[in-house]
């Protein structure tokens, strides 16, 4: 196939942390076309080699799953370009779509891997350039506004000059090989259906843990905080794909239907319930590991005064048949003490024991855990089978484990690179159609609502633990606990 991918962006952190290993990795495990071209642009004025040599410098400082060679890394720098561009200059595009015409693509991808702010310029200069044709696509990276009408804004902007079709807004979570695993526990097996449901599932946990702080994006981050950077995508996506009902089939439009139901189930938080609901906190100076680490508000580019939310946690509910009284607890935290990001579905005791039962972990769970590494477990009990005399006869518990690294060997494919060779096939999928962002939008408006009217400041929380104690006490008033708490 011969394809060619503009990164606009293409010095930036995204561009040379993810999506350029991401083309590097399709490259060395053959997935990535002969005929394919790779544009990196930015305003930064270098030729080709320069860029190739400074990308060399960056991926040098990268963890890779197998060692990385010069001579793969020089293969695939012959399908790699770099152009300056000033994305404000009409002649920018002009140049841009004679490169383009001159590949003969049968498609072509225009990645923004820069601010929101400038999606509309952009896909207006590609318009007035000719570069919105019917195999022409161009990827948005999230956040997509800070609220639901710039989002609406951006959106209207994007719409004038790309159909839907043309359009993939990129949630890099749905391109995890454990959301994937995911999907096809739960429609390619039998056996979790009938247990899929509120009889069975007393509540279910989705936890998006981050040992880093804000390093360098601290004016970015006082724009964000977690709410917009984490909980109205990552987080809302990934509840999406736990509570969707079956899709008829594996295209997109089916897929996003049920996404886009669920989200229209999960009940409003009014703004009156949201300190009932909500936990709002920020890092404090802390330890990690063994390693010292500063307050957000002592952050590059962070305001001393600063009541940006660091942390988020949210009590959810989903007002429909299958998980009606079902509660969905969702979290994300920086500078918490290690980073990963799991789905716990918790299910109901036994409704008689008949054997002693643990103290704790007494209750069957699913995990499914998308970093640092991806597995599924099932925790389950078992008779011990020790000799100890205090053991015998009692349940204790166990676990089923599956690591896809062990099962499928090291060269599983990392999200960014799935998502970009789904967006290169056109494959909609896996991205996120408009009516489910602005439905994820509606719903986070009046927590921002109710912050903006009270701006009480966030909770503290030491750098190097699991966050504010509400946290806690949010699924203590009904008797659970996170897992570190157990």
């Amino acid at each position: 196939m011969r394809f060619s991918i503009v990164f606009m962006g293409g010095t930036g952190d995204l561009a040379w942390r993810k999506l350029m290993p991401a083309m590097f990795e399709a490259f060395r495990h053959g997935a990535f076309p002969q005929m394919g071209r790779v544009l990196a642009s930015a305003r930064e004025v270098m030729d080709t080699p320069a860029y190739h040599e400074w990308l060399w410098k960056k991926f040098e400082t990268l963890s890779w799953s197998e060692p990385l060679s010069r001579s793969e890394f020089e293969g695939f720098c012959a399908h790699v370009e770099y152009r300056p561009m000033d994305l404000s200059s009409p002649k920018t595009y002009e140049d841009l779509r004679q490169w383009v015409d001159a590949k003969q693509c049968e498609s072509v991808v225009f990645y923004l891997a820069t601010a929101p702010t400038l999606f509309t310029r952009i896909c207006e200069g590609l318009a007035k350039a000719g570069l919105n044709r019917a195999h022409m696509r161009v990827v948005l990276e999230k956040p997509l506004g800070k609220d639901l009408q710039t989002a609406r804004e951006i959106n209207s902007a994007v719409s004038q000059h790309f159909s839907e079709r043309q359009i993939f807004r990129i949630d890099h979570y749905l391109g995890k090989q454990s959301v994937q695993n995911l999907m096809a526990l739960r429609f390619g097996n039998s056996i979790f259906e009938p247990v899929w449901r509120r009889e069975s599932i007393s509540h279910v946990q989705i936890t998006l843990a981050e040992e880093l702080g804000v390093e360098a994006r601290g004016a970015y981050y006082e724009q964000a905080g977690a709410l917009r950077d984490l909980v109205q995508n990552h987080l809302l996506q990934l509840l999406c794909i736990v509570a969707m009902e079956p899709p008829a089939n594996e295209e997109a439009d089916s897929i996003r239907d049920e996404k886009l139901k669920v989200l229209r189930c999960l009940r409003s938080i009014q703004p009156h319930e949201v300190s009932q609901y909500v936990v709002r906190g920020q890092y404090r100076a802390g330890v990690i590991g063994t390693q010292a680490v500063a307050a957000y508000v002592d952050e590059k580019n962070v305001a001393h005064d600063s009541i940006t939310e660091t942390y988020v946690a949210i009590r959810a509910e989903i007002d429909n048949w299958r998980w009606a009284g079902v509660p969905f607890f969702l979290r994300t935290g920086k500078r918490l003490p290690q980073r990963g990001a799991e789905i716990v579905i918790n299910f109901r005791p036994v409704p008689h024991p008949i054997f002693p039962m643990p103290t704790v972990n007494a209750n069957n769970r699913l995990v499914i855990r998308l970093q640092p590494e991806d597995t599924i477990e099932m925790h389950l009990l078992s008779k011990a089978s020790n000799r100890s005399r205090a053991e015998q006869g009692r349940l204790v518990p166990v676990k089923l484990d599956l690591d896809f690294r062990e099962a499928f060997g090291k060269q599983t494919v990392e999200g960014y690179e799935r998502l970009l060779r789904k967006v290169i096939a056109g494959r909609l999928d896996l991205f996120v159609r408009f009516d489910e962002q602005e439905a994820a939008w509606k719903w986070v408006a009046p927590i921002q609502q109710a912050w903006a009217a009270d701006p009480v400041p966030p909770r503290p929380y030491a750098a190097g633990t699991w966050g504010p104690a509400a946290a806690s006490a949010l699924t203590a008033r009904e008797n659970f606990s996170w897992p570190e708490d157990q």
